[in-house]
């Protein structure tokens, strides 16, 4: 941020607040709930992509791992009933009361529970958070997509490389996750008519066609057409986690492997509400250890040599911001913030009189298509079902792709809060072009719906540290020896036409080689 905003900030925060640095919590909560101090040598901030590989590859270099997961582990297995079902909504789809919008449709509130999703409020944009062991893996559809190079050098900083990366990191997360399309006689089952009427209608616009690469096991959804495995893949009830298993998610990948090397501890329900530099330069996370309705059990003072910020970016921006409004982080990149983008996200339903799409629907997502041919204009739509309920004729379309709509986060001094702010165009040019797409695709008298543009939200927020203004091409952050962002937070506001997963994780690939070469064994 510029420099007299930054200093107004500061000024008024600390008018507000009171606090110029972080250490023990006040009298009333030490009343509440006991305070214990630990030490460690790295601290991971979130479990998701850019955590769980960066706890691993730290793991494999021989470095112990702390990383704190708000949420809680989600065990699966064939039969189990982890995940909720977006049919019967409860609590466990809600972060502690937040109420999701899920495709325009606002749910009631339910009780508080360390559930799987909270909605995080902007002017402008809402962002859709996810929490547990695993991050957003454990929600997101699985598309796993490796960026094209001319869109990658067009949207990316060119130094990043991409012919090694796509030599080297992008292939060992496609073997992490283990990816794999969906089988033809998974296709040309009953409930996968959707897939099959996308397809065609992609073909028939003259678009091109792709199968989409996804971490799954799909022989679980072949088992399902047996009736070995209750219906989750084969009936849509996947939005939510796959209560079956075979999805390849962080926690049975990334987090599974990096926990097995016996270097890395997992510690769920530990909430992160604050972090500082101390005045020896190591770093201070201060944490509530929670209850599953979120009451504090425990507050917890943690210091480390290395702070690794992986919690999202949303909250990895809010925590930085807080921080250095509160003085209890001097002098970060006058960056942090800005840069901020919502990855062009558009989501449909697509309503036909022509097609018969029925009901139940089969998921994830099998086709997509992808235009990249003109890096300025790169986008890719694909074909997602609905949850298993009556046939309305209705099913999901999905587009995203290269956006210059950069919002920033602005920090409230009332609220201790970092809020986005978006402008209510900045994605407009994307959106007509992708909506142009998707009409061509539906065909002749369909219905679209964008819901986006009823709420606007994203599920692939990108930004907030990025690298270049806040943190270098391996998530240091400038000026922070020992800070370190590998996250979503660190991607400029785009992923190249794709969702940002695989892109996440392979520059945390990228990250962790450099770090282990440079950094551990001196700074961490």
């Amino acid at each position: 941020m510029p420099e007299l905003s930054r200093r107004s900030v500061l000024k008024g925060a600390a008018v507000a607040t009171g606090l110029t640095a972080l250490g023990a919590p006040s009298a009333a909560a030490s009343n509440r709930v006991r305070l214990t101090r630990e030490e460690h040598r790295v601290v991971v901030i979130g479990s998701g992509f850019g955590g769980g590989v960066t706890a691993l590859r730290l793991a494999q270099a021989g470095v112990p791992v702390l990383v704190l997961e708000r949420g809680v582990r989600w065990p699966t297995g064939p039969k189990a009933d982890t995940f909720p079902s977006i049919t019967r909504p409860d609590s466990r789809i809600s972060w502690l009361g937040s109420t999701p919008s899920l495709f325009g449709l606002e749910l009631a509130p339910f009780d508080r529970f360390t559930g799987l999703i909270e909605q995080v409020p902007g002017r402008g944009m809402d962002i859709m958070c996810a929490a547990g062991v695993g991050g957003g893996s454990l929600v997101y559809q699985g598309m796993t997509l490796q960026p094209d190079e001319d869109v990658f050098n067009a949207t990316l900083p060119e130094q990043l490389d991409y012919r090694r990366m796509a030599r080297e990191h992008y292939p060992r997360v496609a073997s992490m996750l283990r990816l794999a399309t969906a089988p033809d006689e998974l296709i040309a089952s009953a409930t996968y008519e959707p897939s099959r009427a996308f397809a065609r209608g992609v073909e028939r616009a003259g678009y091109p066609l792709s199968k989409i690469p996804m971490p799954i096991d799909w022989d679980y959804a072949l088992r399902e057409l047996t009736g070995e495995l209750k219906p989750s893949y084969t009936n849509g009830d996947c939005a939510f986690g796959v209560n079956n298993g075979g999805k390849h998610s962080v926690d049975v990948t990334y987090l599974a492997a990096a926990e097995a090397t016996g270097r890395v501890t997992v510690a769920p329900q530990h909430h992160v509400t604050d972090v500082a530099q101390a005045p020896d330069g190591r770093w201070q996370v201060h944490v509530d250890r929670i209850a599953t309705d979120g009451t504090v059990l425990e507050q917890k003072l943690i210091t480390a040599g290395a702070l690794v910020m992986a919690a999202g970016t949303a909250n990895t921006t809010k925590l930085l911001m807080r921080a250095a409004a509160k003085g209890q982080i001097r002098d970060l990149p006058d960056g942090l913030g800005s840069g901020w983008g919502s990855n062009g996200d558009r989501i449909y339903t697509w309503t036909s009189f022509a097609e018969d799409f029925g009901s139940p629907q089969g998921g994830p997502v099998v086709y997509g298509s992808l235009e990249w041919d003109d890096p300025a204009r790169a986008n890719t739509v694909i074909q997602a079902s609905i949850p298993p309920i009556a046939d309305l004729r209705t099913t999901m379309l999905v587009g995203y792709g290269v956006s210059e709509g950069r919002g920033e986060f602005v920090y409230d001094a009332h609220s201790d809060d970092a809020v986005l702010h978006w402008p209510h165009d900045g994605d407009a040019e994307l959106a007509r072009h992708v909506d142009e797409r998707v009409a061509r695709i539906a065909g002749d008298g369909a219905v679209r719906l964008d819901t986006t543009s009823l709420v606007p939200n994203t599920w692939h927020p990108l930004g907030g540290a990025s690298m270049g203004s806040v943190c270098d091409l391996a998530g240091r952050v400038l000026g922070k020896r020992g800070l370190y962002v590998l996250d979503g937070a660190l991607l400029p506001g785009t992923s190249a036409a794709c969702n940002p997963s695989m892109t996440i994780a392979a520059v945390a690939e990228r990250a962790t080689d450099e770090l282990v070469a440079h950094d551990v064994g001196t700074v961490i």
